[in-house]
């Protein structure tokens, strides 16, 4: 009696720290959430740089407290690559194949976390960055993530988003625009209001500038 009493005991609290563990990494993952939201769409345009160096540290920290989940590697890659478009230049070469490798390490880990977040920010990186010899950059490839992305999150707003604008840099402005509008239905994330707020705009600025585009064709 005494032994399975104690068994019990000891799944219970397995379990136990199971769920403190999952919810801990669901409370850091929304930390850095809300803070890449903050900085990339509330911060003045010449401190951006800064608040990403220090959340870019913070989110390591995250990384090497959840070393089996694939979440936090996500986030770092999304706060990386974010933080190479506010440096700029040479010096964001570097970032952005930093970003690359955490996501493709999260892929190793749990290739559908965060809804396909792995394959929307490896798309976008692999069409914005610079192609052979300087980077790593490909259109081929970009287009490989970003359907891989779609075909998990057909209906999200970062994915759509993501492909109107490599759309848009492809030259297929309509396709862009009809994706892009697709992008605004997307379902609220009620957690994430300020990066919904942020990301629509950014949407329709690029529907403008495909219209645009098309009445010059």
């Amino acid at each position: 009696m005494l032994k399975i009493y104690t068994a019990i005991v000891t799944v219970a609290s397995l379990l136990s720290v199971g769920a403190v563990s999952a919810n801990s990494v669901n409370n850091d993952i929304s930390y850095l959430q809300k803070e890449w939201a903050i900085i990339n769409y509330k911060t003045a345009e010449d401190e951006r740089e800064n608040a990403f160096s220090v959340l870019a540290e913070k989110a390591k920290e995250i990384v090497g407290k959840y070393p089996n989940h694939a979440e936090p590697l996500v986030w770092e890659g999304i706060i990386l690559s974010t933080y190479a478009g506010a440096k700029g230049g040479l010096g964001a070469l570097g970032l952005i194949e930093e970003a690359r490798d955490r996501l493709l390490d999260a892929e190793k880990i749990n290739p559908n976390a965060l809804n396909g977040s792995i394959y929307t920010s490896l798309g976008s990186l692999y069409y914005q960055a610079p192609g052979w010899p300087i980077s790593f950059g490909s259109n081929d490839d970009a287009k490989l993530y970003l359907n891989r992305a779609l075909e998990l999150n057909p209906n999200g707003i970062d994915p759509n988003y993501f492909y109107g604008d490599f759309l848009i840099e492809q030259g297929r402005y309509k396709e862009a625009v009809s994706v892009l509008k697709h992008a605004l239905e997307a379902p609220v994330r009620q957690k994430r209001p300020v990066a919904d707020a942020g990301r629509k705009a950014d949407i329709n600025k690029k529907i403008v500038f495909a219209k645009k585009k098309i009445n010059q064709q």
